[in-house]
C-alpha cells in the first residue's frame, strides 16, 4: 500500500495491525500524530463527530468496500492545515517584552542574549523577544544603564536617536528634552538629526536645541547607579525638582532664589539632602510634615 493510501485510511482509523505497523514505522508518522493530538486539544470534544458530513458522505460515496471515504479525508486534511496554519503563526508571533518603571523605582532587565539593563525610574523599555537572536534592537524612553553582551549589532532606540554597539557599557538618557549618551566601555556609535557620532570610553554625548556636544567623563558609572543625583551649574529649581521627584516631597522656596547650584544629594536620606542643597547657600530648611520641606534664607 502506498504512503497516501496508508495515511487516509490512518486518518479515518480503518488500518489493520499489519497497516498500523507499516504507519508506525513511516518518517513522518510522529508528525502526523502530533498534529492531530494538537487538534484534538483545541477541539472541544476529541471524539466529536459531525451528523451532517456523515449523512452527506452515504449519499455520495459508492458502498464498495474498496471506497474512500473522501468527505472524512478532506474534513481530517481541512484540520490538520488549519491547527498546523494555527501552529505555525502562534510560534512566529511577534513577542513584545514590556518594562516600566515608576517613581523611585529601578528595575534589572535581563536581555536574552544575558545583557544586563538596569531601568532608571520613570522609564519604559520594550523589545521583540521572539527576533531578538537576530535582532538585538529595544525602545527605551527615559534612563538606563546597559552592560551588552559582545554579538551582533545592539541597537537602542530613542525618540531623538539610535544608540548602537557591538558590546560595551554605557547610559541613554532620553526623557522630555534630554538626550544624553555616555560610554563608560567600548565604543558607541549615536545617529541622530542625520548624523553620526562615536563615543570612545570616558566620552558623553549630549543633544541640546538641536545641536550634539561631545565631552570627556571622569566616572566609572552613571551617579544614579550610586543612588545619587549630581548637577553642574543647574538653576537651584530644577534642583528643587530633583528632590521633589526623589523623595516625593513638596518643596516651598522663595521664588526669587535664582542661583545655580554644582553639587550633589544622596537618594535615601532626606536630611542629608536637604544639607548638601542649602548649606552652600546659607539656607535653612524645615520638615514640616513627611510631604513638606520649607527652605528659606537664614539658619534654622
Amino acid at each position: 500500500m502506498d504512503k497516501e493510501q496508508l495515511i487516509i485510511k490512518w486518518l479515518n482509523n480503518d488500518l489493520t495491525e499489519a497497516e498500523l505497523q507499516d504507519f508506525n514505522a513511516l518518517e513522518d508518522a510522529d508528525l502526523y500524530k502530533e498534529i492531530i493530538e494538537e487538534a484534538q486539544r483545541f477541539n472541544g470534544s476529541v471524539n466529536a463527530t459531525v451528523d451532517s458530513f456523515d449523512s452527506l458522505d452515504k449519499k455520495l460515496v459508492s458502498k464498495s468496500n474498496n471506497s474512500i471515504n473522501w468527505i472524512k479525508v478532506a474534513s481530517s486534511l481541512a484540520a490538520i492545515f488549519i491547527v498546523g496554519f494555527a501552529l505555525f503563526t502562534l510560534i512566529n508571533k511577534d513577542r513584545i517584552s514590556s518594562f516600566k518603571t515608576d517613581l523611585a523605582q529601578n528595575e534589572v532587565i535581563t536581555l536574552p542574549d544575558n545583557s544586563i539593563v538596569n531601568l532608571n525610574e520613570l522609564s519604559e523599555l520594550k523589545y521583540n523577544s521572539s527576533k531578538w537572536k537576530d535582532n538585538r534592537a529595544l525602545d527605551l524612553n527615559g534612563e538606563a544603564f546597559f552592560d551588552v553582551e559582545k554579538g551582533g549589532r545592539f541597537d537602542v532606540n530613542t525618540p531623538f536617536g539610535i544608540v548602537s554597539v557591538l558590546g560595551t557599557e554605557f547610559n541613554v538618557l532620553s526623557r522630555d528634552s534630554i538626550f544624553k549618551v555616555s560610554c563608560y566601555e567600548g565604543l558607541v556609535q549615536v545617529a541622530y538629526n542625520n548624523k553620526q557620532v562615536k563615543l570612545p570610553a570616558g566620552t558623553e554625548f549630549n543633544l541640546a536645541s538641536g545641536k550634539g556636544i561631545k565631552s570627556n567623563i571622569a566616572i566609572a558609572e552613571p551617579y544614579w547607579l550610586k543612588n545619587m543625583s549630581v548637577f553642574e551649574n543647574v538653576y537651584f529649581k530644577d534642583v528643587v525638582e530633583e528632590l521633589e521627584k526623589r523623595y516625593n516631597i513638596k518643596v516651598q522656596y522663595s521664588s526669587d532664589l535664582n542661583i545655580q547650584f554644582t553639587g550633589a544629594f544622596e537618594h535615601n536620606n532626606l536630611e542629608n539632602a536637604l544639607k548638601s542643597i542649602s548649606i552652600p547657600f546659607n539656607l535653612a530648611y524645615k520638615i514640616d510634615n513627611n510631604n513638606t520641606v520649607i527652605i528659606k534664607n537664614g539658619e534654622n
